[in-house]
């Protein structure tokens, strides 16, 4: 393997703080067996990547950054985009192409394929207000595992509004929406919850707001 891309991909992964280290180890489970990520330190997740992806380990890590968010990242290292990802690259277990496609500064998590968006219109603070009501008490997962979020951040929001959880739903999408700017749509929001474990009547909820 190129000494080059082995020590692009030790850098990415030392520049990662270690919360989004072991995001990113997380978000790699289905691709990699979990037995062989969770113990795995930076340079021993190097050594897995680049036998398990050759010549392919700095794409399937950009990817994963972009669900993180590390847009930066990818930017600094210059790293390979998707869609220069080969058909035949093994991200799936079962050898199938990826997944996910769609916007790179998308917050969203594996299983969330973005759809084009039928009625591109921006969230209100209201559509976010009656989305919070309706999110259950995984709104953390939600938040770090779907919207791409920091849990110190949440965990931030929790402290600031003690004792009500509506809120803690409010003041997360309201994050969401921060980050993600002219792309906080309605559609995307909905094609980022679409994997999550939520009461169905939120995704019909979006749905509506698409049809208005």
């Amino acid at each position: 393997m190129a000494r080059d891309e082995r020590v692009t991909l030790l850098e990415v992964h030392q520049a990662l703080p270690e919360e989004q280290f072991q995001s990113l180890k997380f978000l790699l489970e289905g691709q990699v067996p979990a037995g062989l990520l969770l113990p795995a330190s930076r340079p021993e997740l190097c050594r897995i990547l680049l036998q398990r992806f050759p010549g392919n380990s700095l794409r399937v890590t950009a990817r994963i950054l972009r669900q993180l968010g590390r847009l930066d990242l990818i930017q600094r290292f210059q790293l390979p985009l998707e869609e220069q990802i080969p058909e035949e690259t093994p991200w799936e277990p079962n050898g199938d192409t990826p997944k996910v496609r769609g916007n790179p500064t998308s917050g969203c998590r594996p299983g969330g394929i973005p759809a084009p968006p039928v009625n591109p219109r921006r969230l209100t603070e209201k559509d976010l207000m009656q989305v919070a009501q309706r999110l259950g008490k995984e709104w953390q997962e939600v938040g770090i595992l779907h919207l791409g979020l920091e849990r110190s951040r949440l965990e931030q929001i929790q402290e600031e509004n003690p004792g009500n959880p509506v809120l803690w739903n409010f003041e997360m999408l309201r994050e969401w929406r921060r980050r993600e700017r002219h792309e906080a749509t309605v559609s995307q929001l909905r094609s980022c919850l679409e994997p999550a474990r939520l009461d169905p009547g939120i995704l019909d909820f979006l749905q509506s707001l698409q049809g208005d």
